[in-house]
């Protein structure tokens, strides 16, 4: 298990990163969700043991991860949102090169290296330039490198940012084959990915923890909310000034707009099903404040 207790993270200019931050993590997928400059960034520094939290603790297995940070770095798979390659060597050179860094025996590494080349779908381009693969190709490349120590946490951070729909479709069948007996923290911007893959959902918002939960717990604490109105244009700027407001489509008969409130916003609003867009929304929303109950 992996245990953050009362954590927080400071800077020297007085900058609350993270605020009191509370959160255990067992196998499975965890989505991680919030704005920039909301603490993602800096809670998975610290689970990494990269940054050090400035009061609290991070246990794994019951061991503090900063005072024996060699047994968490070697129960760790990482894949950073830039994530460089050498371009000019081959699938197999580069993930040797890898393995040499993370310090693993050799031997055993080459094994690895054909077993993850297979689970990657990467034989045909194995022993071609990395700079000659396309997006999708490099981001497995990178997910072979952060399994290269068989981790049992793994950490992505916008896996999927610059892939196209069957490229995110493939990376997210991957995590989900993966997350059977590892710790999976999938930090992105993108709601969809989070709602297909993850089980439960971590909400930060600006350093602070706003919910924890499965997916099906976070929507319906919003039924009954959401509600879809349609419009004339000239009327948008006063609904979103006194709701909280998602999407808007511009339709032949006028605009439709979603709005989130507890009440029925206008005469002809009809209620419709919540997503996790609209509770992203709704629970880091400066017209609501607050954390989820």
């Amino acid at each position: 298990m992996l245990s953050i207790k009362n954590v927080s993270k400071k800077y020297s200019n007085n900058f609350t990163a993270l605020s009191n931050f509370n959160l255990e993590l067992e196998r499975g997928i965890v989505g991680l969700l919030g704005a920039n400059g909301a603490g993602k960034s800096t809670l998975m520094k610290m689970i990494a043991t990269v940054s050090k939290p400035t009061e609290g603790v991070i246990t794994w297995n019951g061991c503090d991860i900063h005072k024996n940070g060699d047994e968490l770095r070697h129960a760790l798979g990482y894949l950073p949102q830039s994530f460089g390659v050498f371009p000019n060597l081959t699938a197999v050179e580069f993930l040797k090169y890898m393995a040499a860094l993370k310090g693993l025996n050799m031997k055993k590494a080459v094994n690895r290296i054909n077993e993850l080349i297979d689970l990657l779908n990467l034989r045909d381009a194995a022993n071609k330039s990395i700079g000659n693969y396309s997006g999708g190709m490099k981001q497995r490349i990178g997910i072979a490198q952060a399994l290269l120590n068989d981790p049992k946490i793994l950490i992505v951070d916008e896996p999927t940012v610059g892939l196209d729909p069957n490229e995110r479709m493939n990376f997210r069948n991957l995590i989900n084959s993966l997350s059977k007996d590892k710790i999976i923290i999938l930090s992105t911007h993108i709601v969809s990915d989070v709602e297909a893959s993850a089980e439960k959902i971590v909400l930060i918002d600006k350093g602070k923890l706003m919910c924890f939960c499965k997916n099906e717990e976070l929507l319906n604490s919003l039924e009954g909310m959401v509600w879809e109105c349609l419009t004339e244009e000239s009327h948008l700027k006063e609904i979103k000034d006194n709701y909280i407001t998602g999407n808007i489509i511009r339709r032949s008969e006028g605009m439709v707009i979603r709005v989130i409130s507890e009440s029925k916003p206008l005469l002809n609003a009809s209620s419709v099903s919540p997503t996790l867009e609209d509770a992203y929304i709704y629970y880091t929303s400066r017209k609501r404040g607050g954390n989820i109950e």
